[in-house]
C-alpha cells in the first residue's frame, strides 16, 4: 500500500486538522431533540460495541474518539443548557458539580493521550565484550527499616550478573546503626552514613554521590530486591543513546497491599499501582516523559550531577528529578518487565500516608516547577506531567460525586436543570463510552469501577495536603513508608474510616428521605427523585467497598509467601530423592508438590535442591505440614552463603515475575461492577461485626 504523498505537505496536514476540529465541534455542539440525541447515541455506541471485537491500535483510537466526543458533547450540554442562574442556592451546587465534571473530563482526555498508544520499548543488547561495560554504583537507601528487610535486597544486588569490579553496592544508612555497618563488612559491600538527615532520602543519595564516581547510579529502595538480569536488561539503552539520562523499571510487589489483602484480591484483581507501571509509564515513554520513581531505576551520573543531584525542593524528589533532566533536553526510558520485587504497605493507614506524600509532592511541583511553564519540555511532556499532577487533585471532585445527589434529597436543590430523561440521554453515552474504552485500553491493568473505590478510600486524605501545598508549597515534610510490619489481629480501623462513615451516613439518610420524597413530597417529579436515589445507591456500593478496605486482615508472616512453580529436588537422609516442583516459597520456607505415593512425617528433615546460575544449591529443611501430595517445609538455620543462594534461586531469577498475572480474569465492565458490589456487601457485614465488637468492649 502506498501512502498518499499529500500528507508530506504541511498545508495538507494543517487543513486536515482544521477540518477535523470543525467536524468535532459540530459533533459536540449541534443541538438535537431527545429522540434524535438518543438515536445518534445508540448508533455510535453500537458501532463501538461492534469495533471492540477487533484488535489493533487503530480500533482503540477510533473508540477513544467516540468516547471523547460523547463526553465533550455531555459537558457542552451541561455548561450551556443545565445550569440554573436564577436560584443562587441551585447555582452554587450546580457550579460545584459542573467543575468536578470538567475536572473528570480533563483527566479523561489527558489519560487517553497518555495511554492510547504505549511505546512498549524492548531492551537493547549490550556488547559481547564485558570490558566495555561501564561501572555502576548501586545505592540502597535506608532509614528506620529492620536489618531483616534490608538484608535480602543487599544479597539480591550481590547476585546481579555484572562484572564484580564494575559493580559497587553501597548501603546508605541514614539511621547510623552499627549492625548495618557490621553486616556490610560481613558480606563485602560498603555502608555509608552521614552526620545529619537533611532532605531525607534525596539528601542521603546526594551525599553518596559526592563519595562515589561510577559512571551510572542504580537506586533501589531497601525492600526492593533486584533480579540477576537488572543491569543487563537496562544498560543497553544507555550505550545506544548518549543523551539518555534515566531508565525506569516497574515497582513490582510480592506482598499484597491493604486493598488486596483486606479484599482478598491479591493477584486476581490488578492493584492500585499497576495501571501506572503497566500502562501509563509505557505511554509516557512514547512522549519521552518517563517518570523517575525513586527505585528500580538507573541514572547517568553526569546528567544527574548537572541538575544538582536528586531534587530536594519537593517531597516527591523522584518525579521532580526526571522533570529537571527532561527540561535540559535529556531523554528517559521505560522498560516494562519487572526487574525487582518489593514489599507493599502493610496497613491502610501506612498506605494513606504514602499517598498523602505523593499527592503533596505533586502539588508542590505544580507550584514551584509547573511543567506547563518554563523552558525545555515538549508539548507531549507538558501534558503527561500535567495529567500526573492533575490526577492527585481528585480528592474534592470524588467527594462531590459521592455527595452530590443528597443536595436534592436533603434540600430539593436542582443541581442539573433538566429532566431525568434528558440527563440519561446525554450522560449515559458519556459513561458507557468511557467505561467501554477504558476497559479496552486499561483492562489488563485495572478492572472497571475499581478506580472509584481507590479514589473514594483516599479522597478525604488526598484533598487536604494538595490544597495546603497549593497555598504554601513549603509546608509538609517527607515521611518514610513503613515496610515489614505486622497486623496482629483482624480489626476495623475506626480512625482511618471516619470520612467514609460520615459520607456513608449522609447517603443512607439521603436515601431514606428520598423514599419519603418519592411517595409523598415530590411525587410530581418522581423521575428526578428516582435518578438521585439510584445515584445514591451507586455511592453506597462504592462506600461499602471502602468499609471492606478499612477492615484490616491479620498479617503475621514476616516472610511473605510467593506462589511460583520452580523445579526442585527433595533429598531424604536415607539416600532417596525425587523430582518435584514448588508451590510457593519465602525466605523462611517452601511448599512442594511431590509425586503420588511419597509421604513424609511432620518434623522429618530433608534437603531441598534448587537450581540457579551457580548450579545446584542445597538447603536443609524440616517438614511442618503434609497433606496428600503437598509438603510444607521450614528452612533450618541457613548460613550466609545459603541465604544468598536461596535468593539467587528464587527472587533473583530473571523469570520469576513473568507470569504473575496469568491467573487473572479479563476485565469486563459488568463483572467489575459485580466485584465491587460483592466487596461492598462484605464491607457492610464487616462494619456490623466491628460495631458489635466495639460496643461489646464498651459494655465490658
Amino acid at each position: 500500500m502506498v501512502n498518499w504523498p499529500g500528507w508530506n505537505s504541511k498545508l495538507s496536514r494543517v487543513s486536515a486538522l482544521i477540518v477535523a476540529a470543525v467536524l468535532f465541534w459540530v459533533s459536540i455542539s449541534m443541538p438535537m431533540e431527545l429522540p434524535y440525541q438518543t438515536f445518534f447515541s445508540v448508533v455510535i455506541f453500537s458501532t463501538a460495541m461492534y469495533l471492540r471485537r477487533y484488535t489493533g491500535t487503530l480500533i482503540s483510537l477510533i473508540m477513544v474518539m467516540f468516547s471523547v466526543s460523547a463526553t465533550s458533547r455531555y459537558i457542552y450540554w451541561r455548561v450551556n443548557y443545565t445550569i440554573d442562574t436564577e436560584n443562587l442556592v441551585d447555582l452554587f451546587f450546580a457550579l460545584v458539580l459542573i467543575l468536578a465534571e470538567i475536572y473528570a473530563w480533563l483527566v479523561l482526555l489527558l489519560g487517553y493521550l497518555q495511554t492510547a498508544w504505549p511505546l512498549r520499548r524492548k531492551p537493547a543488547v549490550l556488547p559481547a565484550d564485558t570490558s566495555t561495560w561501564p561501572v555502576v554504583d548501586l545505592f540502597i537507601p535506608t532509614y528506620n527499616e529492620d536489618l531483616a528487610v534490608v538484608k535480602p535486597t543487599v544479597m539480591a544486588a550481590m547476585g546481579i550478573d555484572w562484572p564484580k569490579d564494575k559493580l559497587n553496592i553501597i548501603i546508605l544508612d541514614d539511621g547510623r546503626r552499627p549492625e548495618f555497618a557490621e553486616f556490610a563488612r560481613t558480606v563485602g559491600v560498603q555502608c555509608f552514613t552521614r552526620a545529619d538527615n537533611n532532605h531525607a532520602k534525596a539528601g542521603n543519595i546526594n551525599a553518596a554521590l559526592k563519595r562515589t564516581n561510577g559512571e551510572f547510579v542504580a537506586i533501589f529502595d531497601c525492600d526492593h530486591m533486584p533480579t540477576r538480569s537488572f543491569l543487563q536488561y537496562t544498560m543497553g539503552w544507555f550505550l545506544v543513546d548518549p543523551k539518555l539520562a534515566m531508565v525506569q523499571t516497574p515497582h513490582h510487589f510480592l506482598s499484597p497491599d491493604p486493598f488486596e489483602r483486606n479484599l482478598h484480591t491479591f493477584r486476581h484483581v490488578p492493584n492500585e499501582g499497576e495501571l501506572f507501571y503497566g500502562l501509563i509509564q509505557d505511554g509516557n515513554d512514547l512522549w519521552n516523559a518517563t517518570f523517575f520513581c525513586g527505585s528500580c531505576a538507573i541514572l547517568r551520573r553526569t546528567y544527574l550531577e548537572e541538575i544538582g543531584g536528586i531534587a530536594v525542593e519537593t517531597v516527591t524528589e523522584d518525579a521532580h528529578t526526571a522533570l529537571k533532566m527532561q527540561r535540559l533536553g535529556y531523554n528517559t526510558a521505560y522498560l516494562a518487565l519487572p526487574q525487582a520485587a518489593g514489599l507493599a504497605t502493610e496497613s491502610l493507614s501506612a498506605h494513606v500516608g504514602q499517598r498523602i506524600r505523593w499527592a503533596r509532592g505533586m502539588a508542590q511541583i505544580f507550584r514551584v516547577d509547573n511543567p506547563l511553564l518554563g523552558k525545555g519540555l515538549t508539548f507531549g511532556q507538558r501534558l503527561c506531567y500535567s495529567n500526573a499532577m492533575l490526577h492527585f487533585f481528585y480528592g474534592l471532585p470524588r467527594m462531590v460525586f459521592l455527595l452530590a445527589p443528597i443536595s436534592y434529597l436533603f434540600f430539593e436543590v436542582h443541581i442539573i436543570k433538566a429532566s431525568a430523561i434528558a440527563i440519561a440521554a446525554y450522560s449515559l453515552p458519556h459513561l458507557l463510552h468511557a467505561n467501554l474504552t477504558n476497559s479496552r485500553i486499561q483492562g489488563a491493568h485495572r478492572h472497571s469501577f475499581w478506580a472509584e473505590v481507590y479514589e473514594a478510600t483516599l479522597a478525604w486524605y488526598i484533598f487536604r495536603p494538595t490544597m495546603v501545598a497549593l497555598i504554601n508549597p513549603k509546608l509538609g515534610k517527607f515521611n518514610v513508608t513503613a515496610k515489614g510490619g505486622l497486623v496482629e489481629e483482624e480489626h476495623f480501623d475506626w480512625v482511618i474510616s471516619k470520612p467514609y462513615l460520615v459520607m456513608l451516613a449522609l447517603n443512607i439518610l439521603g436515601f431514606i428521605i428520598g423514599i419519603g420524597r418519592a411517595i409523598w413530597w415530590n411525587s410530581y417529579e418522581l423521575d428526578t427523585v428516582l435518578l438521585n436515589m439510584l445515584w445514591t445507591i451507586y455511592n453506597l456500593i462504592i462506600l461499602g467497598a471502602t468499609l471492606a478496605v478499612a477492615t484490616e486482615s491479620k498479617q503475621v508472616r514476616r516472610s511473605h509467601r510467593v506462589r511460583a512453580v520452580l523445579n526442585a529436588t527433595l533429598r531424604l537422609h536415607n539416600g532417596h530423592s525425587f523430582v518435584c516442583q514448588t508451590e510457593d516459597f519465602s525466605m523462611g520456607g517452601m511448599s512442594l508438590r511431590i509425586p503420588e505415593g511419597f509421604k513424609l512425617e511432620k518434623g522429618e528433615e530433608a534437603m531441598i535442591s534448587l537450581y540457579g546460575t551457580n548450579g545446584e544449591c542445597l538447603f536443609p529443611a524440616k517438614v511442618i505440614f503434609s497433606k496428600e501430595n503437598l509438603l510444607s517445609l521450614q528452612f533450618l538455620n541457613l548460613n550466609l552463603q545459603q541465604q544468598m543462594d536461596l535468593i539467587s534461586c528464587t527472587i533473583g531469577r530473571a523469570d520469576v515475575w513473568l507470569n504473575w498475572s496469568e491467573e487473572r480474569d479479563l476485565d469486563h465492565p459488568l463483572n467489575g461492577l459485580k466485584e465491587i458490589a460483592y466487596h461492598s456487601l462484605r464491607g457492610f457485614i464487616q462494619f456490623g461485626a466491628g460495631l458489635k465488637q466495639y460496643f461489646g468492649k464498651k459494655s465490658a
